[in-house]
């Protein structure tokens, strides 16, 4: 069994970071969403992975390499447009052959991993398996219809009245048939060739299509507040540790993670939260929730439920920030005034001065 993980997507959601750099390499908990599916095919005993690339490849082919860090080979497939999920596959049919494979959006965050909907496929052999959550809001998702047997009789596209409350969490495992169902598919009307589409061609035709549900969490990292949701679960399951240098002034509670080089000073941390390397904490509260990434510094400031990413500064800022997503190399300055509570989402580069 080969995977496949699709990394091709623009990430208009998440803009302006996304004008700068992958969605897929936005870190959670100080490592970036993608890595995290790769660990989980490495766990689902998955060795060959191809990666479905568009216009920031070489973003993402720098930071995965060949795979050998997660014990994986991995590929490269150039998808000249995001024609949609089914026209991935089809752009990957050479590379998977007549293997079964697991497709995984590289945005998505599973906690549980996959190995257990692998298991299932395995174990059963249909012809399909597709992952599934139960949501508020189905209205925003592909939705799938259950038989009393628990097999998929239809999925739905974003229904306005959807008879079901369980949403593909964008994980499927497929055999060959699906190559000929996508070329059967024809494109949906924001142009694209539809994996729902695909998968209702097979069980159109009469080839077995099973769910299984999520195991644990699952979320879809597309949007900030589902960035800093994922942070949250992802630090909340991590254990405390301390390689960097906390003076003896400063006070450190609950799960705190300090990586090597880091150096805090009359500061106090509230965890869950990390604090990457060689970034630097002085006078600052940093609460809950938060992700500093490296080479940062945070001087006379206050921030929590928040990501940081690399080489970025918060200087002075005298109100809380909290809430957002701030890039790489940015700097957040406190200006005259008097400052009230922040909210951002800031781009690569950037310059917030606050008044």
């Amino acid at each position: 069994m080969k995977g496949l993980i699709l990394s091709g997507g623009r990430g208009t959601r998440l803009r302006p970071l996304t004008h700068t750099s992958a969605k897929q390499l936005i870190p959670v908990a100080n490592r970036p969403v993608l890595f995290f599916g790769l660990e989980a095919m490495h766990r689902a005993g998955i060795a060959e992975v191809g990666i479905v690339v568009g216009d920031t490849h070489a973003d993402i082919e720098s930071a995965v390499g060949n795979g050998s860090q997660w014990g994986l080979h991995v590929e490269y497939i150039h998808q000249e447009a995001p024609l949609g999920l089914a026209h991935a596959v089809l752009c990957a049919e050479e590379y998977l052959g007549d293997e079964p494979f697991v497709m995984y959006l590289g945005d998505n965050l599973i906690l549980g991993g996959i190995t257990n909907f692998v298991h299932h496929f395995l174990t059963h052999r249909p012809s399909s398996l597709i992952l599934l959550a139960h949501v508020r809001n189905p209205q925003q998702f592909g939705v799938a219809e259950l038989d009393a047997s628990g097999r998929v009789t239809r999925l739905v596209e974003k229904p306005k009245q959807p008879k079901s409350d369980l949403a593909l969490v964008g994980v499927y495992l497929f055999d060959h048939s699906i190559f000929d169902a996508c070329k059967a598919i024809r494109p949906s009307g924001r142009n694209e060739l539809e994996i729902t589409d695909a998968i209702q061609h097979l069980i159109e035709h009469g080839l077995r299509v099973d769910a299984h549900l999520v195991e644990g969490w699952w979320k879809d990292t597309g949007r900030l507040e589902d960035m800093l949701e994922a942070n949250r679960m992802i630090l909340d399951s991590l254990e405390p540790a301390m390689h960097g240098h906390v003076d003896e002034v400063s006070d450190i509670h609950g799960k705190v993670i300090i990586e090597s080089g880091a150096r805090i000073a009359r500061s106090t941390l509230r965890g869950p939260l990390i604090i990457g390397e060689n970034t630097e904490i002085f006078d600052s509260f940093i609460g809950p929730f938060t992700a500093i990434g490296s080479g940062c510094r945070v001087e006379g400031s206050e921030i929590e439920h928040s990501i940081v990413l690399s080489d970025s500064s918060i200087l002075h800022v005298g109100s809380r920030i909290e809430d957002s997503l701030i890039g790489r190399n940015a700097c957040i300055v406190k200006s005259n005034g008097r400052p009230s509570a922040y909210r951002v989402m800031v781009g690569d580069h950037s310059r917030v001065e606050i008044r």
